[in-house]
């Protein structure tokens, strides 16, 4: 399996952490030298290790703005 080149170019906000010390965070970041996009995923401490998240363009991330500011909570 290839190795997974990233570079976080910008560190936006914590959505929750677990005991473990893993966060939920939304981060800019470049995947293997890409133009970077909005990631949303569990980060370990240090951000040593990841897990499973999504990734958004611009436009798709305005999209989900548009989508979460007409819901009900």
């Amino acid at each position: 399996m290839p190795e997974i080149k990233y570079e976080i170019v910008k560190e936006l906000g914590v959505l929750a952490e677990s005991p473990k010390g893993w966060k939920k965070e939304l981060k800019l970041v470049s995947w293997n030298d890409n133009e970077p996009k909005y990631d949303l995923r569990d980060w370990a401490p240090g951000h040593v290790k990841m897990g499973k998240g999504i990734t958004l363009s611009v436009a798709e991330l305005k999209k989900l703005k548009e989508i979460l500011e007409g819901m009900e909570l």
